[in-house]
């Protein structure tokens, strides 16, 4: 009797972020067929930079430094939220920004989810907190998560929502460069290219 050749299983590794400018959350996971495994999650603490421009220089070296070290397939990113305050919404983009700059210059695909998809993928719930958050990600990785990490927790947050959605026919475009989802930067600079000039 002849024997099947082994099909083999695809891997994936995603990294996600979840930018900030006191500090910034990554969480690195590995996809095998549907088994997600965490390889690594931290925080940049950026708060003891003294001005922006090193803050946004250090985000840089660490986010490529974690790119050459885990080598990603993917970057899934959040979109800075809306807020009252212009200038914190303009120093966050910024921060977005630096850290995708670093996945580009390698040549890593990127996408982006708004806060509540985030939530709402891994919780069933857009308004989770992110106690609630951790505490479902603890049950989908079946392991213990450091409290201590709130924002790394985010981080990995977005990489198994972006895992979740990959195979969905809105990420089909996203991934190659087109968003085919409202919000973020990529679908405003698709819908009004000349603003560019």
């Amino acid at each position: 009797m002849l024997s099947q050749p082994r099909k083999e299983i695809s891997e994936k590794v995603i990294i996600g972020v979840d930018p900030g400018t006191q500090v910034m959350g990554y969480g690195v996971i590995m996809v095998k067929g549907q088994q997600i495994e965490l390889v690594q999650y931290g925080v940049i603490h950026l708060s003891k930079y003294s001005t922006h421009e090193l803050k946004l220089k250090k985000i840089f070296e660490r986010i490529t430094q974690l790119i050459e070290e885990y080598l990603p397939d993917e970057m899934a990113i959040e979109d800075p939220f809306y807020g009252k305050n212009a200038q914190s919404m303009l120093k966050l983009g910024r921060a977005q920004g630096v850290a995708m700059a670093a996945a580009l210059a390698r040549s890593i695909p990127i996408v982006e989810y708004s806060p509540k998809k985030v939530k709402q993928s891994v919780t069933g719930n857009g308004n989770a907190s992110k106690e609630q958050v951790a505490y479902m990600l603890e049950n989908i990785l079946k392991m213990e998560l450091s409290r201590e990490f709130l924002d790394a927790t985010d981080g990995i947050a977005i990489a198994i929502c972006h895992h979740y959605h990959a195979n969905s026919p809105a990420s089909v475009g996203a991934t190659s460069g087109k968003k085919s989802k409202k919000g973020g930067w990529g679908a405003f600079v698709n819908e009004n290219p000349d603003r560019l000039k």
